[in-house]
């Protein structure tokens, strides 16, 4: 890597008398910061004091940061001069930044981020900064900017590729029952109705009852017996926890936003309320006026705000593994054209198991929860199901796949189940409606969460309750006569439901 920094300090009088100091300081600096601290080939050159300004040039190739340099020199400085000559320093110009580095592939098309330009010939990338302040050094954004670059050009090689997919088991096949689209079958029997907006159902006595069942089985056959615990949690999700998890960054294009009200002062309100009274109509320009910037979203996964509930903490060994979970916060996710039946919804319902634990101690706990899973959805289901290792693009050219995949101590099982509505077995998508997840020490760092003496990772599961319902009702049905006695023996009779007229 090359840098190439030119910046001047702005002093608090006139430094054109002390020249000589200013040279020898400058001098010393390029030993003692650069080659005896950091090793690397580097070299700073005053190229001009000008009454109380002092033009700096730092070049340097390596790993070594010339703005990290120039902190250190404003620092030094400005104690070797209020000592002598009682002058400060007031401030820092950074004119231009040049930063030349090799990437691994040619990036296939221009690169844009925030704050720089950035040009590129064959492998080599040169970002450009030009006015930036001491406080944007200070904040680290360089060394962020130059992993952003590295990314977005890995992305151009992966965009399109999916997840790596690897199936590891897979039920015997099972004669449907039927052949329809639940969905359809049950808005036209009335169980259904499409929600008030977008994406969003309303769930009738008959279809709710199945969702209930649905929990009370990953309650009771999964969940309990392996010792999780029920905690409570807000389905309002703080910025700051995304940002650490990094749901922030990776999916801010599917969040829903939470704004609150700026004050429940009655005069501030009174002319939106008067002119709801009068238009009996909704005015958003009056409205967003009494309304804050989002500062939360909606749950997306119970996890985060589970994991920040154990923020700073040290964990006992005998709490180890901690295994908890939450089913009363609802899931909302933006999911555009995307949307179908109650399977793909911008509003869903889902326990979320999480576990923290050693390395030992949750891969012991996944194979226990393959054990109970498999046990639903094989003797109380009866479903046609497979289970295949999958690992996102990202982590693949990350290196995280061997040969051997499902040997690997962390990564996400899929949970499919074969859609008789969607054509063939080999031809059709079939539904993920489950996944589990070891994710290592990610979120435990994120966190700071320790142990008295382990070293902890982590890992979830996602229940999701319309996806279990749905992946039963598409092979069984909806006629209960027909549904599979495991399944009966938790839900003996369906409600007889609301009769219209």
């Amino acid at each position: 890597m090359r840098f190439d920094l030119e910046a001047h300090f702005t002093f608090s009088s006139d430094i054109s008398s002390i020249k000589k100091d200013m040279e020898k300081f400058i001098s010393d600096a390029n030993e003692d910061l650069i080659k005896k601290h950091y090793k690397e080939i580097a070299n700073i050159e005053i190229f001009k004091i000008e009454k109380n300004s002092l033009f700096l040039n730092i070049v340097s190739y390596g790993n070594f940061r010339p703005h990290n340099a120039l902190l250190q020199i404003k620092n030094s400085l400005g104690k070797e001069l209020g000592k002598k000559y009682h002058i400060g320093i007031r401030e820092i110009d950074i004119h231009d930044y040049k930063i030349e580095f090799g990437l691994e592939q040619k990036p296939l098309k221009d690169i844009s981020i925030p704050f720089a330009k950035v040009k590129s010939k064959g492998k080599q990338v040169t970002i450009i900064l030009q006015n930036v302040s001491e406080e944007f050094l200070r904040r680290n954004y360089i060394d962020r900017m130059i992993k952003v670059v590295k990314e977005k050009v890995e992305n151009q090689y992966y965009e399109g590729k999916g997840e790596f997919w690897e199936s590891i088991w897979e039920s015997e096949e099972k004669k449907p029952i039927w052949a329809k689209d639940p969905t359809e079958e049950m808005v036209d029997l009335g169980w259904l109705k499409q929600g008030p907006t977008k994406g969003k159902w309303f769930y009738r006595p008959q279809i709710a009852a199945i969702l209930r069942t649905m929990e009370e089985i990953a309650i009771n056959e999964v969940l309990k017996p392996l010792g999780f615990q029920e905690i409570i949690e807000s389905y309002v999700v703080p910025f700051d926890i995304w940002l650490k998890t990094g749901h922030l960054e990776g999916m801010p294009g599917e969040f829903y936003y939470v704004a609150e009200p700026t004050t429940r002062d009655v005069e501030k309100w009174q002319r939106f309320i008067d002119l709801t009274k009068i238009t009996k109509e909704i005015s958003f320009d009056e409205l967003n006026k009494n309304l804050s910037t989002p500062h939360a979203g909606i749950c997306y996964a119970q996890c985060p705000v589970i994991y920040w509930s154990f923020k700073g903490k040290t964990i006992s060994e005998k709490s180890l593994p901690i295994l908890v979970y939450d089913k009363t916060a609802v899931s909302a996710r933006y999911e555009s054209g995307g949307r179908h039946g109650i399977e793909r919804v911008d509003e869903f319902h889902r326990i979320e198991p999480v576990y923290i634990g050693t390395r030992e101690q949750l891969l012991n706990l996944r194979e226990k929860l393959l054990e109970r899973y498999k046990h639903v959805f094989n003797n109380i289901f009866d479903l046609e199901w497979r289970m295949a290792w999958v690992t996102p693009w990202y982590m693949q050219q990350a290196g995280k796949i061997g040969d051997d995949s499902i040997q690997q101590d962390t990564g996400t099982i899929d949970f499919e189940a074969y859609m008789p509505y969607r054509g063939s077995r080999k031809e059709s998508e079939w539904l993920e409606f489950l996944n589990l997840s070891i994710l290592g020490d990610k979120y435990i760092k994120a966190f700071n969460i320790k142990a008295q003496k382990s070293e902890l990772w982590s890992g979830c599961s996602g229940i999701g309750l319309e996806r279990w319902a749905i992946a039963f009702l598409a092979q069984k049905g909806l006629d209960p006569k027909k549904w599979p006695p495991g399944f009966k023996s938790y839900m003996k009779e369906l409600p007889k439901g609301i009769e219209f007229l």
